[in-house]
């Protein structure tokens, strides 16, 4: 069972790797897809790679773009909403009985 605490839309910030960027201004990104069978997220503006593209219908150019590569998900940590810190996840049943994440340093549920 493949089970990640992070989704498509949410606010991460870059922990480890290339894209970590200076202690004072850590990287944050909103998670473009989450892919939960290899353990990967793709977010927005990190870890941008070059990829030839040929000439098609949608593209007429062709040639050389910059994308978004996929980043393993144990190398960002999820930013909570309330008080905008990132923090580590845990898990909480709500007022209807579903299981919702629940921010470490603040307590609130998301």
């Amino acid at each position: 069972m493949n089970k990640m605490n992070i989704k498509k839309g949410d606010l991460v910030q870059v922990i480890s790797g290339k894209d970590r960027g200076p202690a004072g201004s850590p990287t944050q990104g909103k998670v473009m897809r989450a892919m939960p069978a290899e353990r990967k997220v793709v977010v927005e503006g990190v870890g941008m790679v070059k990829k030839s593209v040929k000439p098609n219908g949608a593209n007429q150019q062709g040639g050389i773009v910059q994308q978004e590569a996929a980043i393993d998900a144990s190398n960002v940590m999820l930013v909570c909403p309330s008080c905008g810190k990132a923090t580590r996840v845990g898990h909480a049943k709500d007022d209807e009985g579903k299981t919702v994440r629940v921010c470490k340093k603040c307590g609130a549920k998301f």
